[in-house]
């Protein structure tokens, strides 16, 4: 680049030195480790180099600091480079390069949040220039800070899908914070990659894509600096370097050759002779530290939370309202209490209802358009910003990010997910529509919690839930209008179900959860007529279940239990139920939908399938026979 000229020579010989450093130390530490990809953090280590002792500005002793820039490694393979570079920033010593992949280390062997210098987990190729896309927007529209978010990517996990949803939505919004760079090395890990070393194959698509892109080599030092100085001054459009590298640079006997990806260099000769070729190239010992980003300011809004806490909606007994529009009422509500919230769609949210969010606080909603993938990342995103994401979509279109849900799990992130148009209720749309496996997929994830409100002041209650607990929520919203049955001051809580039919003789406890509780209802008047009487309990909170309160209704009705859901019969309400009684020798009998549903309209399909009032009815006298 013509700029190179101009650059000062100490600083580029000082930046080339700490590359050979930081190359060095991701040899020892995965040597050490007897695992790992040391080839490709020798590749991007030039770029890492002049990332954080050139153009970053962060405070170090302060990862929090709301000024600082941040770093995503979306290869995140290339974690000892990572760990590399923050030692050598002065946020360890480099010595603990040496636990690189131990058990009691926070060097894990993909970056994740235990090291307080990692915001987000990365390692499933594709999804750090989503958080990268999340950050970039709290930087651009809420906290209205002029930092820099640096994503790394590799050029084999380009081929995903997910990097463009982030390329077009980082362009939609004009992040000109965000900056991606792409070590093209030309290495996968059993073949070449798509493009090889073609970097215009890559700068003409994210070009395409709306975004300033440059080409270089990553191995210049002077063209490195003079990209970064010239990204870092383009404004309303996101930026990219696209970097030709070499897989192994530095060491001869494995620079660009294949069969090395996730190998270690063996401790001993093998070790020793890499490392007497890398230093044997550094000409002088690093002396660079990472600026600071002191001189910046913040001038968005202060977010205000309200002391006296989120308010629930007031609704008339019997009122018919879907849960799904409950939400969005719940949600803008929630907005007005607490200035952290935000939502995001993806261009459902005149059927999620979160429109009514975006009506009472546009300058907090991101439209995602149909690019779920992005949109949870994106989610993940500003949560390790401070903000409290709200992103909904149709159930059944969450299904294709669960990838980036699992994701947010090891980020531990503050993530609240909605799915609405959930199970065969929906009606006319058919299958394709009818999220079936939700309950199931979100219950898997690793510390979520999974609420299912039955009516508009559940669902309320669900939303203020989720905004004051810290993790992944997901809640349930259902299509039809159903009538309100909680009264306005009913109070609802994070692992406790409600008991809402009860009898001193009740034969048999029936659980259930949305649509199907009124179902359920509406058996328990029939089955009262005939003299049957059953209890019947609304979950509401399937992961963490009310253990404690099902035992109690079983006990009382010779330990037999009922489930009944509009979900599939596997992995959603009654496997959660059975495994949370089945220590105390309780008998669960499920109904669910067990084969592939079709068209029709929503009590047809209730009925056809087994999950409505008649097939609760009819198990009930058969099971207490």
């Amino acid at each position: 680049m013509e700029q190179s000229a101009r650059i000062d020579d100490a600083l580029i010989r000082s930046l080339e030195s700490m590359g050979n450093r930081l190359r060095i130390l991701s040899i020892i530490g995965t040597s050490e480790a007897g695992s790992g990809h040391p080839t490709s953090c020798m590749s991007a280590a030039d770029l890492t180099a002049a990332v954080f002792f050139h153009a970053m500005r962060y405070d170090v002793a302060n990862p929090k600091n709301p000024l600082n820039d941040r770093i995503i490694f979306s290869k995140g393979h290339a974690a000892p480079l990572l760990y590399a570079a923050w030692a050598e920033a002065g946020a360890f010593p480099a010595e603990r390069m040496k636990t690189l992949r131990e058990f009691t280390s926070d060097l894990e062997g993909h970056p994740t949040p235990r090291l307080p210098w990692v915001e987000v987990a990365t390692g499933s190729l594709g999804q750090g220039l989503g958080f990268g896309v999340g950050m970039a927007l709290n930087s651009r529209y809420l906290d209205k800070v002029n930092n820099n978010i640096f994503v790394l990517m590799g050029d084999g996990e380009v081929a995903e899908g997910s990097i463009w949803e982030s390329a077009e939505i980082a362009s939609h919004y004009k992040l000109d914070s965000l900056i991606g760079i792409v070590d093209v090395n030309g290495l996968g890990q059993s073949q070449r990659t798509l493009y090889g070393h073609d970097t215009e194959v890559y700068r003409r698509r994210f070009e395409a894509f709306g975004w300033h892109a440059v080409s270089i080599d990553g191995h210049n030092m002077a063209q490195i600096v003079a990209a970064l100085d010239d990204v870092m001054n383009i404004q309303d459009k996101p930026s990219v370097i696209i970097a030709a590298t070499k897989k192994g640079k530095g060491v001869s006997f494995i620079e660009d050759k294949d069969g090395w990806h996730g190998k270690p260099l063996k401790k001993g000769e093998e070790m020793d002779r890499a490392l007497e070729e890398l230093e044997s190239r550094s000409r002088l010992a690093p002396t660079l530290k990472v600026a600071s980003p002191e001189g910046r300011t913040m001038s968005g809004e202060v977010a205000s939370v309200s002391k006296a806490g989120i308010s629930i909606g007031v609704y008339a007994a019997d009122q018919k309202v879907a849960t799904r529009e409950a939400y969005g009422e719940a949600l803008a509500r929630a907005g007005d209490a607490n200035g952290l919230i935000v939502a995001l769609d993806g261009d459902t949210k005149n059927s999620t209802f979160s429109e009514k969010f975006m009506k009472a606080h546009p300058g907090r909603f991101f439209e995602s358009f149909i690019a779920e993938q992005n949109m949870v990342s994106a989610a993940v995103g500003l949560g390790a910003m401070g903000k409290i994401p709200f992103a909904s979509t149709f159930a059944c279109f969450l299904t294709r990010a669960y990838d980036q849900i699992r994701m947010a799990a090891i980020s531990r992130a503050n993530l609240k997910l909605c799915g609405s148009h959930a199970g065969v209720s929906i009606g006319e749309d058919g299958p394709s529509q009818m999220a079936l496996e939700d309950l199931a997929m979100m219950r898997a994830i690793e510390g979520s919690m999974v609420l299912y409100p039955s009516d508009a002041i559940a669902t309320e209650h669900a939303v203020r839930i989720a905004a004051e607990t810290h993790g992944i929520v997901y809640i349930r919203t259902s299509r039809p209008k159903t009538p309100v049955i909680y009264s306005n001051d009913e109070h609802f809580e994070l692992g406790r179900a409600k008991l809402i039919r009860q009898s001193a003789d009740d034969k048999v406890t029936i659980v259930t959860s949305g649509v199907t509780l009124f179902e359920a209802l509406a058996a328990y008047d029939q089955l009262k007529t005939e003299g049957i009487n059953v209890r019947v309990v609304d979950l509401f909170s399937i992961k963490p279940i009310d253990a404690e309160a099902l035992t109690a209704a079983a006990n009382a009705t010779a330990k037999l239990i009922i489930t009944v859901e509009d979900h599939s019969i596997n992995g959603g309400i009654g496997d959660a139920v059975a495994a949370a009684v089945s220590p105390a020798g309780i008998r669960v009998h499920r109904l669910g939908v067990n084969e592939m549903p079709r068209s029709g309209k929503s009590e047809e399909l209730l009925a056809a399938y087994g999950i409505d009032r008649t097939a609760i009815a009819d198990l009930v006298r058969k099971t207490i026979r």
